[in-house]
């Protein structure tokens, strides 16, 4: 005999011939994503993980920082599978600034180890500024900061696993540059122009991209490298 604690709301007669009701199979998608496995702060440091080593030369120091991510990949061989970074290290000769970049890597890597939206970083980090001032880095790209250079390498690894999509210039503005480069070159003669990464000597910096890049035409200052222009 069963006992019913609970008030009845419906019934009906069922009779000996009559099969008893099966319970409802569960959706073969809701299993499936049940296994599925995310990255959170109690996951448990695998044996071995995959990473990037990135070298940072600053005119800063004469020694170069090396920074170290290490990536988790989650569901390996399933369509599931992410890669997502865990941890990170900064090594370098120079220690002077050993005790903040301690402080720094693990405070990233907790905050990599909580899971999550950790794109937020880059932005952070890129926003601080060297009250003795910044500098550039090879290519023309002015860095604020050494904290921003890290940033900037952070930013680098999560396009490379896929965190952040990079979705650059449309056609029309990559045409446009093109053209524009290709008018000013032919205008100043400039030899050496194979490197597309240089930009030529006594371009100034671009307030949109922080690229120096920006040179004279037509009496209009364009940005080679985004296209900005003064003149609309």
């Amino acid at each position: 005999m069963k006992k019913i604690s609970q008030k009845i709301v419906g019934y009906e007669v069922l009779r000996e011939n009559d099969a008893a009701p099966s319970a409802p199979a569960a959706p073969v998608a809701e299993i499936a994503e049940d296994k599925v496995v995310q990255l959170y702060e109690k996951l448990e440091r695998p044996e071995m993980l995959l990473g990037s080593t990135y070298k940072v030369k600053t005119p800063l120091s004469e020694h170069a920082l090396y920074i170290t991510i290490n990536d988790v990949v989650l569901n390996p061989g399933t369509q599931h599978e992410l890669r997502r970074p865990f941890e990170i290290f900064i090594n370098s000769k120079n220690m002077d600034h050993f005790q903040w970049i301690v402080a720094l890597t693990r405070i990233v890597s907790a905050v990599f180890r909580k899971g999550g939206d950790v794109t937020f970083l880059v932005e952070e980090l890129r926003s601080v500024f060297d009250p003795r001032g910044g500098y550039f880095k090879k290519g023309g790209k002015y860095m604020p900061s050494l904290v921003a250079e890290i940033g900037d390498a952070i930013e680098c690894h999560l396009r490379m696993i896929g965190m952040l999509k990079d979705d650059g210039l449309d056609e029309h503005q990559r045409k446009l540059v093109a053209e524009k480069r290709a008018q000013y070159e032919h205008a100043q003669n400039v030899a050496d122009q194979g490197n597309s990464g240089d930009f030529p000597p006594g371009a100034q910096l671009c307030l949109k991209c922080n690229t120096k890049a920006t040179v004279k035409m037509d009496g209009c200052m364009t940005c080679l490298n985004c296209g900005e222009s003064k003149c609309g």
